[in-house]
């Protein structure tokens, strides 16, 4: 029987209001699911498709993304990937797009 994830303690414990989390893609959306529900925060997780030792990596363009939205979305978790902002609860990685979607 699989365990189910607990949130991580950091964040809970976290004073900050408003955090971003840098996270591998694989497992981001999981990750953001876990942490649904944390009470008034805003949380916005985001990575990159192509690593930020890549000449063409995403990865300072969606940190960009997630820096803004952290700062203007009311509190709750979100996924700032490929120009555009997710709920974790209906997104998925699209491995053969190379890209986040929603569902």
């Amino acid at each position: 029987r699989r365990r189910s994830p607990r949130r991580p303690r950091a964040v809970e414990e976290c004073t900050r209001a408003r955090i971003v989390i840098t996270h591998g893609t694989d497992t981001m959306v999981d990750t953001a699911r876990v942490l649904l529900g944390v009470p008034g925060k805003t949380i916005v997780l985001t990575g990159a498709m192509q690593p930020a030792r890549f000449r063409a990596t995403d990865a300072l363009y969606n940190l960009a993304s997630a820096l803004t939205a952290v700062q203007i979305l009311p509190p709750g978790v979100y996924i700032a990937m490929n120009g555009r902002v997710f709920d974790p609860a209906r997104t998925r990685k699209n491995r053969e797009l190379n890209c986040f979607e929603e569902f």
